[in-house]
């Protein structure tokens, strides 16, 4: 996973350009930045040109774009062989799935997906399957581990995952109805499983009444509690002069 190349010559387009909508949306991501910045503006670009080119992205438009931002070949290159989110040689057409690998989906059942992948797709990463709609591969941390084990297709995570609820996932984009994304499990984000576990006690809410500075009421920051002399006061002892 740490070494990542694009694809081989016989796969590779002779020329890239943006269609004439894509164009117009690249020029208007460039008025984004400073005059003599606009290379800060090669994720962006570089993400649309692979979606406009089947999902992957050829080495001729990490060239294109390089171009279009006044960036040396390589500096692009850099970047497209450093973020797993671009992918340099062909993939499924209906979807590419990389599932991510890191201990806490390991730990919550990762591997049962890797085999659904195996089973389902292709025995090896990046093999496509045969009939050319699904690819896949393992990735590192994906950013959603309170929610694991998950993969990423597209643009879009797929969360608390089991081997059934990712076969069904599967079905979806092979059936050109892919799921919500998100948590597959009965929660909203990361909010708990089947709802609140914790300060679910509504008399914690309620008005206390206890104490005289106290009426009950949600303190207003014109009401809440000054820091009095004491606690602006140093506690430790005065440093003293040593003798001489």
């Amino acid at each position: 996973m740490s070494v990542r190349r694009i694809g081989p010559k016989e796969v590779q387009p002779k020329e890239f350009a943006f269609n004439a909508e894509n164009l117009e949306w690249a020029k208007k991501q460039l008025l984004k930045f400073p005059e003599g910045r606009q290379a800060s503006a090669v994720i962006p670009l570089m993400w649309r040109a692979q979606e406009q080119h089947d999902g992957w992205l050829p080495e001729a438009a990490i060239r294109y774009v390089a171009d279009m931002l006044g960036m040396d070949y390589i500096r692009a290159m850099e970047v497209a062989t450093f973020y797993t989110m671009f992918l340099l040689q062909p993939v499924g057409k209906k979807a590419h799935i990389q599932v991510c690998g890191t201990t806490p989906c390991r730990l919550r059942g990762a591997d049962a997906l890797f085999d659904v992948c195996k089973h389902r797709i292709a025995h090896e990463p990046f093999e496509i399957s045969a009939d050319g709609n699904f690819s896949w591969e393992e990735v590192e941390c994906l950013g959603a581990c309170v929610n694991a084990p998950m993969a990423l297709i597209w643009k879009d995570t797929y969360e608390d995952l089991t081997a059934e609820s990712f076969e069904k996932l599967i079905d979806g984009f092979a059936a050109g109805k892919p799921p919500k994304p998100g948590p597959q499990v009965d929660r909203q984000f990361s909010a708990p499983q089947g709802g609140p576990t914790t300060l679910t006690d509504n008399s914690i809410y309620e008005t206390a009444g206890a104490g005289a500075d106290n009426d009950g009421a949600a303190l207003t920051d014109n009401k809440a509690k000054k820091p009095t002399k004491g606690a602006s006061e140093r506690e430790s002892p005065a440093p003293k002069n040593p003798k001489p």
